[in-house]
């Protein structure tokens, strides 16, 4: 309500602040030393932060962020680190290749090589006769002359005549029987 439209009040008029005011029936008044300790709301801290504890929790947020940080330059360079060992290890890689691709091309500049390339198109020479496997044509056995399996300086077992014929008569006894 504004002030000028207040009405006067009928009530009592309020006693002066340096007189100390009577208490009303039923009520105990505080003791002269209880009402100097309370003080005022100004002195009390909001939710428990005192200037102390806002100084501690600004300390401990920079402390965090600066462990973050720290956090991320290890992870950082450990990254670095591995990328570094996986360009190292493909740069030998690279190097065997091309030591390799140069080997080769030392092979194909010699000139039997290239004759023998030449035979592919029936460029060899002229007493040459050209032969072609037939697409359809079987696999060589596996104890084929220049094989892996025969080499030359080993011993092959020869089975007797005697095993011979009783192979193709009765069979190979290390073959799987089928019983039936």
């Amino acid at each position: 309500m504004p002030r000028h439209l207040r009405r006067p009040s009928t009530a009592t008029p309020e006693p002066d602040a340096s007189e100390p005011a009577a208490p009303e029936p039923g009520v105990v008044a505080p003791s002269p030393a209880a009402t100097g300790a309370l003080g005022s709301l100004a002195d009390l801290p909001v939710a428990g932060l005192t200037r102390r504890r806002f100084a501690l929790l600004i300390g401990a947020l920079v402390a965090a962020w600066v462990i973050v940080l720290f956090a991320r330059q290890v992870g950082e360079a450990s990254e670095a680190m591995a990328r570094a060992d996986a360009m190292r290890s493909a740069n030998v890689a690279l190097e065997h290749e091309v030591s390799g691709l140069e080997s080769e091309l030392a092979l194909i500049q010699k000139q039997a090589y290239i004759e023998q390339a030449a035979r592919q198109y029936r460029l060899g020479k002229s007493r040459e006769v050209p032969f072609v496997l037939a697409d359809d044509a079987p696999s060589l056995p596996p104890d084929a002359p220049g094989s892996a399996l025969v080499r030359l300086g080993t011993k092959t077992v020869q089975p007797s005549p005697l095993d011979s014929w009783a192979r193709l008569l009765f069979g190979d006894p290390r073959a799987p029987s089928t019983g039936g």
